[in-house]
């Protein structure tokens, strides 16, 4: 195994990017397979020099904002960037962040609040800690979620699937506004003295690259905790689900997303959606 592993992964991934590929012309005259060190430096941000010693080994310690960087500008996939992340922590020596100050996220819930998130049946409805890993939901949400992909994994994450998942910018037409308010919601709910969201923080700055990195060190938005939410459902087609967010009073910083349709037409979505009959759930305001 060599010592120099995450230097020897960038050379192997700039030399397999082509110019035409990012948007280079291609020179006749061109020794270099794959892209120019300079060619990427520049559309990582960073300098040749720096590149050049980290490429060597010479700079062992980039930070998520340059591994992000360069994530983008190579057109790493997402399992390249998980792959990036690894080689860097062995390289550095990082642990999984902990910090004194700061409970871990939990990932229990209640008996009275998962007796709650039941009763809420046939409203879709899910549970979220401070990281908004996904704790427990109704079965409605379910039927919702799953087909989207929201839920796929041992620890479904909103925030990571919005920014991660390409099946998400399907999922929400509106994605931007989506990204907005989970990032905010993220930087709200744990202020980044806690060590567990400065590693997820930086994690998903070196996965999703420029879209997370940009909100994250942007100025702080309020989330917004209620509103309509609009999803493309596989199965049903377009769904516009009013919500409201119900925070629990916890140190963990868990909340509650409850949702209802917004419009008649969403309604009779949700019923056929849960094999009820039609009038299951009344649109807001009907």
């Amino acid at each position: 195994m060599s010592d120099n592993e995450l230097g020897a992964f960038l050379r192997e991934r700039r030399e397999a990017v082509t110019p035409a590929e990012v948007g280079l012309p291609t020179g006749p005259r061109r020794r270099t397979p794959g892209l120019r060190r300079s060619e990427v430096a520049t559309l990582a941000g960073i300098s040749v020099e720096y590149l050049t010693r980290l490429e060597q080994g010479r700079d062992r310690h980039p930070s998520p904002q340059v591994l992000g960087a360069l994530g983008d500008a190579l057109r790493m996939s997402v399992e390249e960037r998980l792959h990036l992340r690894r080689l860097d922590k062995a390289n550095s020596g990082a642990e999984d962040p902990c910090c004194a100050d700061a409970p871990p996220p939990a990932r229990t819930v209640r008996p009275t609040v998962r007796e709650l998130v039941e009763r809420l049946e046939p409203t879709p409805a899910v549970l979220l800690n401070r990281l908004s890993d996904v704790l427990a939901y109704t079965t409605a949400y379910e039927r919702i979620a799953r087909p989207l992909g929201l839920l796929d994994g041992d620890r479904p994450n909103v925030v990571r699937f919005v920014f991660t998942d390409d099946r998400a910018r399907d999922a929400f037409p509106e994605w931007d506004q989506v990204a907005d308010d989970e990032v905010a919601h993220l930087r709200t709910e744990s202020p980044l003295i806690d060590g567990y969201v400065r590693g997820f923080v930086d994690e998903l700055t070196v996965l999703a690259g420029a879209p997370f990195a940009d909100r994250a060190t942007g100025a702080p938005a309020v989330p917004r905790r209620s509103g309509v939410k609009r999803f493309t459902h596989p199965e049903v087609g377009a769904l516009n689900l009013a919500y409201e967010t119900l925070a629990l009073p916890d140190i963990d910083g868990q909340r509650l997303l409850v949702h209802l349709p917004a419009d008649e037409a969403t309604a009779a979505a949700l019923d056929r959606l849960n094999g009820r009959q039609p009038g299951g759930l009344r649109a807001v305001g009907g």
